[in-house]
């Protein structure tokens, strides 16, 4: 029998959770479930600080996958023009802006299937431009090549973005232009030069309970963890495949919030796309379910994000003075 009562939010840190245990804690009471999960971030974390991240899109659209969640596919009708990469000093002008609003971490995504050795000195002066301004830095650029993968490391990159997005079962549902094993190279590559992983996935887009428990089951198997799980709630867009699917409900996304906190006690767990969507109370129930983590500012990439105001109000209320 399965007893969430019984867990020591000191001893979770495992790599060997079953689909079974992770539905099993989904299914827990609300109350018990989110008991466990304060328990395990308070265990590992300062409860009460969220981690403030701000995302630069650094090249915008004509991505030659086709995952049915992007605008920024070259597959979707969106309307979504397609611009060349930024400007080193653009970027840093933006990073600077963003430290002086709070953000601790800048993390710089680019629309790409793979990073091209032609960009990879432009990439490297952004990531030593951002740290030399005492930020933590994140990429997301696609796939990496072992050579590439040790650039970036060698220049300061703190973490690599790449997530799973799904479970290993409803993955081809999402993409085909490239395979879960290819992601998992990715995430290798960047673990060996020496890199933190920033991985997650998102859910409502079509999937089972299931699947969402093997996204997770997925995660945990990376040794280790990775050290920052961002959970995103699919935010529907115009011209892609999914824009037409039935979102999660907030209370369940909540739940699946508090679980990813169980199974990842020491990792960051990010409240990432689908933000401005919720309410207040809406966020604040996934922030008490364990997330430690938010991106702020106006614009996730191509989606709208709660902003300044909205977040000063969020910050106030689930802080304190």
């Amino acid at each position: 029998m399965f007893d969430i009562r019984s867990m020591d939010p000191a001893a979770l840190q495992r790599n060997d959770w079953t689909r079974e245990e992770i539905l099993a804690l989904h299914a827990a009471p609300l109350s018990d479930l989110m008991f466990l999960a304060q328990g395990v971030l308070r265990a590992n974390f300062n409860g009460h600080e969220i981690q403030r991240s701000r995302l630069l899109n650094i090249k915008t659209g004509g991505c030659a996958e086709n995952c049915g969640y992007c605008s920024q596919s070259a597959f979707a009708p969106t309307g979504l023009k397609a611009s060349k990469l930024m400007p080193v000093n653009e970027v840093i002008e933006a990073a600077q802006k963003a430290k002086a609003e709070g953000a601790g971490r800048f993390c710089m995504g680019a629309a790409w299937r793979e990073l091209k050795d032609r960009d990879v000195d432009t990439i490297v002066s952004m990531i030593e431009g951002v740290k030399g301004l005492g930020m933590e830095t994140c990429m997301t650029l696609g796939m990496l090549t072992k050579d590439q993968a040790q650039k970036l490391g060698k220049a300061g990159l703190d973490y690599y973005n790449h997530n799973l997005d799904t479970g290993p079962e409803y993955y081809p549902e999402v993409v085909n232009t490239r395979t879960y094993q290819d992601r998992l190279d990715t995430l290798a590559v960047a673990r060996e030069a020496g890199m933190n992983l920033c991985c997650g996935g998102i859910l409502g887009m079509g999937e089972e309970p299931k699947d969402r428990a093997d996204l997770l089951v997925e995660l945990a198997k990376l040794s280790p963890h990775p050290e920052s799980v961002p959970i995103n709630r699919l935010v529907p867009i115009a011209g892609t495949r999914l824009s037409d699917v039935e979102q999660i409900p907030v209370m369940d996304f909540a739940r699946w919030i508090a679980v990813a906190r169980i199974v990842f006690p020491q990792s960051y767990v990010r409240l990432a796309a689908g933000r401005d969507e919720m309410t207040e109370e809406q966020q604040a129930l996934c922030i008490i379910a364990g997330a430690n983590s938010l991106f702020v500012g106006e614009e996730l990439l191509t989606t709208p994000n709660p902003g300044e105001v909205r977040d000063a109000s969020l910050f106030a209320a689930v802080e304190g003075a």
